[in-house]
């Protein structure tokens, strides 16, 4: 079963905000639950308990998406500041990636830059997806591709 664009998309968004996503192979069924090792205070809910069993009694029948390393983040950081016409802004975001804690410095200077804060987002989401995208082409026999 192929996932469909809004899966990909669905995936993508999820993993961004931290959770784990799953694919099962055989129902092309897609389980998200948290992600405890970020998730410091979050308590399990009963649902997401049962979808861990399940997924951990029947491994082999489910593929794991991977969420993007501090590295892949701070890449997309990265190639969103030297590609946008604001010189100006583009100067801040550089220096803010070449400060002391670089994603905090990074998020102050997006949330404060108008406009460009929906392009940010606009953008990492797109890189986002094209990270799920790999995945899944890196691994095709488990999305039958």
């Amino acid at each position: 079963m192929k996932l469909t664009e809004n899966q990909i998309e669905e995936i993508a968004d999820n993993l961004d905000a931290g959770m784990r996503c799953f694919y099962h192979h055989k129902a092309g069924k897609i389980i998200t639950i948290l992600n405890f090792d970020s998730w410091d205070a979050a308590d399990e809910e009963s649902w997401e308990e049962e979808e861990s069993k399940e997924i951990d009694k029947n491994w082999d029948d489910y593929f794991e998406f991977v969420g993007l390393d501090s590295h892949e983040s701070f890449r997309i950081m990265a190639d969103f500041s030297e590609n946008i016409d604001n010189i100006k802004l583009q100067e801040k975001l550089i220096d803010a990636l070449n400060r002391p804690k670089p994603f905090r410095n990074f998020k102050w200077q997006i949330d404060n830059s108008g406009e460009y804060r929906q392009l940010w987002f606009d953008f990492k989401k797109l890189r986002c997806i094209r990270w799920v995208k790999k995945q899944i082409n890196l691994n095709k026999d488990d999305f039958n591709e």
